[in-house]
């Protein structure tokens, strides 16, 4: 397996508690000093810190990097029905600035996918935004997550399979008889990548989405499904970066195009020939390079 997929050891590894009692894995890369600039790093639905394993690879060198598991995912912990909410998300986003920012300190926030909707929605808390010098939204969508997607062949011209797929979305079946079976991966690549993506991403991929929780997994599909951050991502002012592949059938480019009119300070929006959903698995050099520019610039 290619090396810069293994989750790279972080320098320390913080357990710290949500505003309701839930316990959240916080990891802390590359350099300590207090003259180091700051990335936050937000992983996607179904996802975990080992999506961003790649990225951290790259940046860990010149840029202090906070990355954390959501609530429901990776070794943070789950909630009951009531914390699964973007409000919830949002406000465990402000704990971990709370820990990783000194007084007076900015950071860059980078989001894929979930995580990309969690910071347009922390735009609307100054709290957070007052702290934010930048934000890389990766491979995300604002509203109309589930209607837009292309997830099942033929499922737009279909109703009995787009039932089908909004059903799946929401529901807590599980992926496979084990940790990750030949079919398993290979509907989850087709699902979440491009058609071009290594075999060792494949199976990392697969391995990381099939970890994740399947009570969780359906409980934030059926957040998902009616969310709606436009209003976030319309008051998100601060250079704002948008990327999206085009092989991308969870948030097609249609989403990343429809944010960057919204956004109040868009610095651009890149689309990647023929890679899917997973950027920062996919093409972690450019996630890296878009993040340096962006805390270069603040």
């Amino acid at each position: 397996m290619e090396p810069t997929l293994k989750p790279p050891e972080p320098a320390q590894r913080q357990w710290i508690t949500s505003a309701d009692g839930i316990r959240l894995n916080v990891e802390l890369h590359g350099p300590q000093h207090p003259a180091a600039p700051t990335v936050v790093l937000l992983h996607g639905w179904t996802c975990s810190v080992r999506s961003w394993a790649p990225v951290i690879r790259a940046l860990r060198d010149e840029i202090r990097v906070v990355a954390y598991d959501q609530r429901g995912h990776g070794a943070s912990g789950t909630s009951d029905y009531a914390g699964y909410s973007i409000d919830a998300l949002a406000s465990d986003l402000a704990v971990v600035l709370d820990w990783a920012l000194r007084p007076g300190e900015k950071a860059v926030l980078a989001g894929h996918s979930m995580g990309g909707m969690v910071v347009m929605a922390v735009a609307l808390q100054d709290r957070v935004l007052s702290r934010t010098s930048g934000a890389l939204l990766a491979s995300t969508g604002a509203s109309s997550l589930f209607a837009e997607g292309a997830y099942l062949p033929f499922a737009s011209s279909i109703p009995a399979l787009v039932a089908l797929q909004n059903w799946l979305l929401r529901s807590a079946v599980p992926l496979g008889p084990g940790p990750v079976s030949y079919l398993s991966q290979l509907l989850l690549s087709y699902l979440t990548l491009g058609p071009d993506a290594p075999a060792e991403v494949e199976a990392v991929n697969a391995a990381i989405i099939q970890a994740c929780d399947r009570r969780a997994r359906g409980s934030w599909g059926r957040v998902l499904a009616s969310l709606d951050v436009t209003a976030g991502a319309s008051a998100l002012d601060v250079p704002t970066h948008v990327l999206v592949g085009t092989a991308d059938r969870l948030t097609p480019p249609a989403q990343a195009s429809r944010i960057a009119r919204l956004l109040p300070r868009c610095e651009g929006i890149t689309e990647l020939p023929a890679i899917g959903h997973v950027t920062p698995l996919e093409a972690p050099g450019v996630v890296a390079e878009l993040i340096r520019k962006l805390v270069a610039a603040s």
